[in-house]
């Protein structure tokens, strides 16, 4: 395969994933995609595994740059008031992500125990309430999911490169 070949598919599918809903997209679309946009039929053999590579790149970078984003917001100094911005919900538990426009992830007591709820809401009355759709995890119950990760990530793209 010629370097501007490369250059150009590499351009192509780094833009596309740009520009792409991450969740939406898959290996297959985005190689359809580039394939319409180049005139080249990149579900051969060299350009389908080149493409995997592009990905996967990207990926890694997305990665790797998320992670340094966190890393600067824990480093981040505190406002004024010694406090970071924090969003709470109507039930004055710690926001800590919202996952769609239904479903968040929140820190809450109970017990006075500290729970990591992922859980789907529903607005009444202009609040929003938890529905019994969601699970809330135990300290313990956090730490054996957090060290998982990794093999759950792994697994989710075994399972997708066998979909593409």
């Amino acid at each position: 395969m010629e370097t501007e070949t490369q250059r150009k598919i590499d351009e192509t599918v780094r833009r596309i994933l740009e520009e792409s809903d991450m969740d939406q997209l898959t290996e297959s679309k985005i190689r359809k995609q580039a394939s319409q946009e180049l005139a080249l039929d990149l579900n051969k053999p060299p350009f389908k595994a080149f493409v995997k590579q592009v990905v996967e790149s990207f990926l890694e970078e997305q990665q790797r740059k998320q992670e340094q984003e966190e890393n600067d917001d824990e480093s981040k100094p505190a406002d004024d008031e010694g406090n970071q911005e924090r969003e709470y919900d109507d039930n004055g538990d710690l926001v800590i992500c919202r996952l769609s426009h239904k479903r968040k992830v929140t820190v809450q007591e109970f017990k006075g125990k500290p729970l990591v709820s992922l859980r789907e809401f529903f607005t009444k009355e202009g609040k929003e309430l938890p529905t019994s759709k969601g699970i809330s995890l135990t300290e313990e119950q956090w730490s054996v999911f957090k060290k998982n990760i990794p093999a759950i990530e792994k697994a989710i793209q075994k399972m997708e490169s066998r979909i593409n």
